[in-house]
């Protein structure tokens, strides 16, 4: 029963071929018994049938289930759809191997919301306020007291060196697990001003549903950010199904050292490794060691992952997620500070890439609210 259950993905022209050849069988089979004993065994065949014919002819009547329901109808969707299927299909010309099957996929601005500001720098400014009582110094230190007095203009006019004071101070002294644990329970409360929602809601359900239907296909995705991979590590399998060993990103120094008897890795406020523009490649050879044949992103910062997803043999799916939706999310691209989309862009169209026009090709931008 078992195997017949699993092939109720056959047509219904094909169930009812079966059928007439189990009818013929018999026949062929019972010539010469009796009548009565041909019409029982006829019956038993039919039988043995009826728990899921019903439900063979129904999936045979209706429509196969969209694996991107989100995605408008277009170009976008159909350059998606057909490159898995043509590098998924055995005996295609452009069929890869399981173990081949590679994705890479940015975080900020590709799987979720990256203005006005990255949600990791949003992070480290709630971690100022929260450690400011054990720092009186920094009501007179810039570019702490201007974070204090909610002084943003100041604060981007610091450049990357102030930058750099803040995130050293709320992402270094401290062990590797208890960061995860401040992480764990900050992204669990924190909520994004403008929509509202946990910033975990704030991811794209386009690409959530991208991401899966890619997993079913027997591709390996990655996240390959400019992020700090300890940052993303903590929720991004909750999120987005991606564990923490195929999560990539900048990163700072770790010393091992014990704490009262106990070994720890303690984070130290040195940079080790800077996962942006030709850094992405580099992070991709290091922990992957193996080209992707896709890649995502929606940024200048990006393109170097692209391009060198790009260069490789065979097929292969170069996507740009352009921001277009002022209304549902927010339009920027060439003159932005926080995912600047400018030379990327004008290499997407050169190459034939494929642009996702948020505004045109996603039916929603965000899950929806339950």
């Amino acid at each position: 029963m078992r195997a017949i259950r699993e092939r109720a993905t056959l047509s219904k022209a094909d169930w009812i071929a079966m059928l007439t050849r189990i009818i013929r069988l018999v026949s062929l089979r019972c010539a010469s018994i009796s009548s009565a004993s041909f019409h029982a065994i006829l019956l038993f065949a039919i039988l043995a049938l009826a728990p899921v014919l019903p439900l063979a002819l129904a999936h045979a009547q209706s429509p196969a289930a969209d694996p991107l329901p989100s995605w408008n109808e277009g170009p976008t969707k159909k350059s998606i759809l057909d490159f898995v299927a043509r590098t998924t299909t055995t005996g295609s010309n452009d069929f890869v191997s399981p173990d081949r099957r590679i994705a890479t996929f940015d975080n900020d601005g590709t799987l979720w919301l990256e203005q006005p500001v990255y949600t990791q720098f949003v992070f480290a400014i709630d971690r100022v306020k929260a450690l400011a009582p054990q720092h009186p110094e920094w009501k007179t230190q810039q570019p702490f007291k201007a974070v204090l007095d909610g002084d943003m203009k100041t604060v981007v006019a610091s450049g990357e060196t102030g930058i750099m004071k803040i995130m050293a101070a709320t992402h270094a002294g401290m062990s590797s697990d208890e960061f995860t644990k401040i992480v764990s329970q900050w992204i669990s409360t924190a909520q994004n001003p403008r929509f509202k929602k946990p910033y975990t809601k704030c991811v794209y359900q386009p690409m959530l549903e991208l991401l899966a239907y890619f997993r079913a296909n027997g591709f390996k995705t990655y996240i390959v950010s400019g992020g700090g991979i300890e940052f993303m590590r903590p929720w991004a399998e909750e999120i987005y199904g991606i564990p923490p060993e195929q999560v990539i990103g900048s990163s700072i120094k770790l010393k091992w050292d014990l704490h009262g008897g106990q070994p720890v890795l303690m984070r130290l406020p040195e940079i080790d490794f800077i996962d942006d523009g030709p850094g992405k490649p580099v992070g991709i050879q290091k922990f992957i060691g193996a080209r992707p044949i896709a890649a995502f992103g929606n940024s200048d910062g990006d393109q170097q992952m692209l391009e060198w997803t790009a260069a490789g043999p065979g097929a292969h799916l170069i996507l740009i997620v352009h921001h277009t939706d002022a209304d549902r999310e927010y339009a920027y691209d060439r003159t932005s500070s926080v995912g600047r989309l400018d030379k990327a862009l004008d290499e997407a169209t050169a190459k034939g890439w494929t642009v996702v026009d948020m505004k045109r090709d996603w039916k929603t931008i965000f899950p929806p609210q339950p």
